[in-house]
């Protein structure tokens, strides 16, 4: 899946208050799966629940919770030029009627996404086992510097997606299934594709799999980053002057302040002497962020760069 599916999911992030699709789309999560994110790839390597690392009695669910259904009816740089009703002649029916519908893609990218019934199983309880499964992830089961859990899953009656591969792309489709006068066809069991012209991807997908999740990642205290920068501040600040000592060369002292990179929390735990990290003090080490629009990104790189 290349850069081309980004929009969507910053998109479906922002107007669903912080779900994400699967990746690929034809995957599927549930609660208490754990998976890292490599190589632009979602590797599931496991489910908490059915590896043993939590009970089932550890955690209470909410099943079948609705969502709103308007905050999954959306699309971006989209436009419906034409939207209306036709008549046709069949030789053996004779005259039949149909809805038809043109939907007119601005950009590459561009997209337009329907999701009929969206219902979810979330953890409610997940503030009641965050730590023990710190401590689990991190030490005594595996360890894990990296890894996202997820918390909530939501799976839809069915949904439709259509994606533009390239500017100006369009998507012309058609029903004859009564609808009342209503012409927005777009996600309809019966809609059939009349005529496309550059859509990269064009999907209905009617089986209530969870294809749409939130997740916590493990992420560094805020405080251990707080003292690892300072510390590492303090250590540059006298670098250039050991350097010409030890050397024994004039390098010269070119005056810059150090740059502090943003994989500076995987740098704190690598920083770590050893035995210093164990059970008994992961927690202070280590707490559960939601996941942002960086993961996203981190969907759609490729050995740090995009495809």
């Amino acid at each position: 899946m290349d850069t081309n599916y980004r929009n969507f999911y910053r998109c479906l992030y922002l107007a669903t208050g912080g779900f994400l699709p699967v990746k690929p789309l034809s995957q599927h999560l549930y609660p208490g799966d754990f998976f890292q994110i490599r190589n632009g790839e979602m590797m599931v390597l496991g489910n908490v629940f059915r590896k043993g690392i939590l009970d089932q009695s550890d955690c209470r669910f909410d099943r079948g919770v609705p969502l709103n259904p308007a905050a999954w009816d959306f699309g971006d740089g989209v436009s419906k030029p034409y939207s209306g009703r036709g008549s046709g002649q069949n030789a053996i029916e004779g005259q039949f009627e149909f809805s038809k519908q043109l939907l007119s893609f601005a950009n590459k990218g561009s997209f337009f996404f329907r999701a009929q019934a969206p219902r979810s199983v979330k953890i409610l309880n997940w503030a009641d086992i965050q730590q023990q499964l710190i401590i689990k992830l991190t030490q005594t089961f595996y360890s894990f510097r990296e890894i996202y859990v997820v918390t909530e899953s939501v799976s839809a009656q069915a949904w439709t997606l259509a994606v533009a591969d390239a500017e100006k792309a369009e998507l012309e489709i058609a029903t004859e299934t009564e609808n009342f006068g209503l012409v927005d066809i777009f996600g309809h069991a019966d809609a059939k594709t009349i005529q496309s012209r550059d859509i990269g991807f064009y999907h209905r997908e009617e089986n209530e799999k969870p294809a749409f999740f939130r997740a916590k990642k493990l992420a560094v205290q805020e405080e251990r980053l707080e003292v690892f920068i300072s510390e590492l501040l303090t250590a540059h600040q006298d670098r250039d002057e050991w350097a010409s000592s030890f050397y024994n060369y004039n390098f010269g002292s070119p005056a810059y302040t150090p740059a502090i990179p943003e994989v500076a929390e995987a740098s704190v735990l690598d920083m770590l002497h050893a035995g210093e990290l164990n059970p008994n003090t992961a927690l202070r080490y280590f707490r559960w962020a939601s996941t942002n629009l960086d993961d996203v990104e981190r969907l759609f790189l490729r050995y740090g760069n995009e495809r």
